[in-house]
């Protein structure tokens, strides 16, 4: 009867499309055909496997176990080949092997390649989000699926005039992201250039919209292919801008002196007495050779013992007179301040996997808290220290990042969620911090920062890395964090580049010219008009 004779087939929905801002196409489905086979029908499943390997590039011999597979198990439908150009099906076609037919099926390419591929993410064969924003929004992105139902002959072949019912799918709703394509390409040869001249493992850049918290590029080296589903050497997809986690060193003293200022503990002139090249936080520390005991630490470069001004010990960045700021802090302040930035918490950022970050509060440590005044004993990741800088950007009002700005569903309906905004310092506050981070640019170790024509302001840093055994080691982290125009900050950035060539291993050095070529770039695509200065 006819029963028998009915087949329902699920008609997969059209997978949203990803765009950029400027509605630049990062992750797109497009016809494919995928062949597939009924083995019962195949005459000779060798033969049949090699022509169809010889035409698609595959493997033949996982072809024919395949076909050899569904014999064994009396399956009617196999999949020889899947997403295959259209005119590489046709030729198999044209072969006419027995059992052999095509079944069109979406395929998701990506336009931009490996450039916006660590936000972007990946699908798997079938289509179902499994990394990025592919699967943060899988929700919003797979849509409905349709059914055809039809009547086979005895053969399995499909009775064309016979009943045929279609469902039509309904296809996913389209996302429009916070990035600039053009942006995201800059930032990427950015960071690529980096790891060359410095010889680093990586490198991570994070550029912010100041006011809305928009993440306008999110880039990452060694690169990820989202085709081939795997980095170099078959390393697994991850994001370190979002899931890495590393000590932030001098980049944090931003936190350390606006807790400060905010406080009204400090101003920039104040003068800070006697601040030596090196300094115990537990006694005797500096002259023991053993490495058990903590509280040591020291300046970047040896220095006579001077009176330096508040201005001067942030543009020089020293630790010592850094620290000297922080034991001015009423008990409890400083993890009030870092909790207030963001440390230790998720920023919300519309994407999976996000780390937390660490913040050590444990009272009976002597030395912890001069080690996080100057951005150790403390862990970061680099999107979250971005929205730190945003923050004093932001005239203290910290934003939640975003990479979604809308969804787009068929009848054109846009839904834009609003960010989280918390107020972390005072305006006046964050102006006095600017002037700082400008003075770091202009006259301190972060020179090779400076972009023509705008006033730039930003901090470097520098960490040494723990080992496997918990020990620090020479190998270092490199970041510059920081923003411009300054007067009104438009964009932050953060560079961070993991383990530069020795000669390198400085904030200054590794990071600060990639932040320089990127914050260019990103001042003029918003079309920010240059400061009238003389400089």
């Amino acid at each position: 009867g006819l029963v028998q004779r009915l087949e329902t087939r699920s008609l997969a929905p059209d997978r949203g499309t990803i765009f950029d801002r400027n509605g630049d196409p990062l992750a797109m489905t497009i016809e494919a055909d995928s062949i597939w086979v009924v083995p019962q029908q195949v005459t000779d499943p060798v033969y049949t496997a090699q022509s169809v390997a010889a035409l698609t590039g595959r493997d033949w011999e996982v072809m024919r176990d395949a076909i050899q597979r569904g014999l064994d198990s009396g399956t009617r439908f196999v999949y020889l080949a899947r997403q295959v150009e259209p005119t590489i099906a046709q030729a198999v076609m044209d072969l006419a092997l027995p059992g052999v037919a095509t079944i069109p099926e979406a395929k998701r390419v990506y336009p931009s390649g490996t450039v916006s591929a660590h936000v972007v993410g990946m699908v798997d064969i079938d289509g179902n989000g499994i990394e990025g924003l592919e699967i943060s929004y899988e929700d919003e992105l797979t849509g409905t699926p349709g059914q055809m139902v039809f009547e086979e002959d005895p053969a399995g072949k499909i009775i064309p005039q016979a009943t045929r019912e279609v469902v039509p799918a309904v296809p996913g709703d389209d996302l429009l992201t916070t990035l600039d394509l053009s942006l995201q390409y800059t930032a990427y040869e950015a960071c690529e250039a980096a790891v060359e001249r410095t010889r680093a493992e990586g490198c991570w850049i994070v550029a912010l919209h100041a006011e809305t918290g928009e993440v306008l590029a999110m880039v990452g080296h060694p690169p990820f292919d989202p085709e081939v589903r795997s980095g170099p050497d078959g390393a697994p997809f991850s994001n370190f801008a979002v899931r890495g986690m590393y000590e932030p060193g001098s980049t944090q003293k931003l936190i350390t002196f606006a807790a400060a200022i905010d406080q009204g503990v400090i101003q920039p002139s104040t003068v800070i007495g006697a601040v030596a090249d090196r300094y115990e936080t537990t006694p005797g520390a500096c002259k023991s050779n053993d490495d058990d005991i903590y509280g040591c630490f020291s300046d970047f470069t040896n220095h006579a013992t001077v009176d330096m001004t508040v201005s001067d010990i942030f543009t020089e960045s020293s630790n010592v007179g850094t620290i000297k700021i922080q034991e001015m802090l009423a008990s409890g302040t400083m993890l009030e301040y870092m909790t207030r930035f963001g440390y230790g918490n998720a920023t919300g950022i519309d994407y999976t996997g996000e780390a937390k970050g660490l913040v050590n509060n444990d009272p009976g440590c002597s030395s912890c808290l001069a080690s996080t005044a100057i951005g150790y004993n403390v862990a970061v990741t680099p999107l979250q220290i971005a929205a730190a800088y945003a923050a004093i950007a932001n005239d203290g009002m910290w934003v939640e990042p975003r990479l979604v700005s809308a969804t787009v569903d068929m009848s054109g309906t846009l839904r834009t969620p609003a960010p989280q905004t918390r107020r972390v310092v005072t305006e006046n506050t964050s102006w006095v911090m600017r002037q700082l981070l400008a003075n770091v640019v202009e006259s301190g170790t972060g020179k090779l920062a400076s972009v023509p024509g705008y006033r730039v302001g930003g901090k470097t840093g520098t960490a040494n890395k723990l080992g496997p055994d918990g020990t620090y080691t020479d190998k270092t982290v490199a970041s510059f964090v920081g923003m411009a125009p300054i007067d009104d900050p438009k964009v932050v950035i953060a560079v961070v580049v993991d383990n530069p060539a020795w000669e390198y291993r400085t904030g200054g050095s590794a990071a600060a010219p990639a932040f320089a070529e990127v914050m260019e770039a990103a001042l003029h695509a918003l079309g920010v008009v240059p400061d009238a200065f003389d400089g």
